[in-house]
């Protein structure tokens, strides 16, 4: 789903409204010759506020695995994991039943 950082931004949320979101900013490109796209993620909670820049590889197929997550959403068996060029960033997300 798309919302927006402090900035007014685009970002992408993962998840639902719940009492924890995972925000992924707009990517930018750091070097205009290479597919390098930098991005932050930034974790919202009731806990509290994490964020982190990270650095993948035009986008190391993380669009191809939240596309996955969102075709699959009534559930498949195990946990998936993505990770990040530099493994500054993993996803891992699994399906619970009821939810």
């Amino acid at each position: 789903m798309i919302d927006y950082d402090a900035s007014g931004r685009p970002a992408v949320r993962v998840g639902d409204s719940g009492p924890a979101r995972l925000l992924l900013s707009e990517p930018t490109r750091p070097f205009e010759d290479e597919p390098t796209l930098d991005f932050l993620v930034r974790a919202r909670g009731l806990w509290g506020s994490v964020e982190t820049p990270v650095r993948t590889w035009d986008g190391d197929g993380l669009d191809t695995f939240l596309a996955s997550l969102a075709e699959d959403f009534r559930g498949r068996e195990g946990a998936r994991t993505r990770h990040s060029l530099c493994y500054d960033l993993t996803l891992s997300a699994e399906h619970r039943p009821g939810g």
